[in-house]
């Protein structure tokens, strides 16, 4: 089900990259391992997975790792615009990112942003960043 978003070979490309991520996980205090992976207006692609801290709450998101290597990868703007991303944990209905991650998301992305959600049998649903968070938090500037 894409709900109205196409799934193209890069949103299948981007799964894989977040399957691999996702085994890369620390998550052993929820056991909750949960991947992401991210291509950019320019075609880079960035994975992250849930880091998570003897410190609850105090580890991180895939997706915050994701954003990350590409902030770190970055060497043009469009580097640093998020296209399209992927998130997948083994859980029906799949995740999609939590409020804090989406405006994370929002940063770097524009509302037409295509967000993927999967479970282990692949990508489930898709939404826009306008769908998912209608009233982001914005400064004018």
């Amino acid at each position: 089900m894409s709900d109205g978003i196409e799934i193209t070979e890069y949103s299948l490309a981007l799964l894989k990259e977040a399957t691999k991520a996702r085994a890369k996980a620390h998550a052993p205090y929820s056991r909750f391992a949960v991947g992401v992976a991210l291509r950019t207006a320019s075609g880079k692609v960035y994975s992250g997975a849930n880091i998570e801290n003897t410190s609850y709450p105090e580890g991180w998101c895939a997706e915050t790792s994701a954003i990350s290597h590409m902030i770190m990868g970055a060497e043009s703007a469009q580097d640093r615009e998020i296209a399209e991303l992927v998130v997948i944990a083994d859980l029906t209905p799949p995740i999609t990112p939590c409020g804090g991650c989406r405006q994370r998301i929002k940063e770097f992305a524009t509302p037409q942003t295509r967000i993927h959600a999967a479970d282990l049998a692949g990508i489930q649903h898709s939404y826009t960043l306008a769908a998912l968070l209608p009233a982001a938090f914005h400064l004018e500037g």
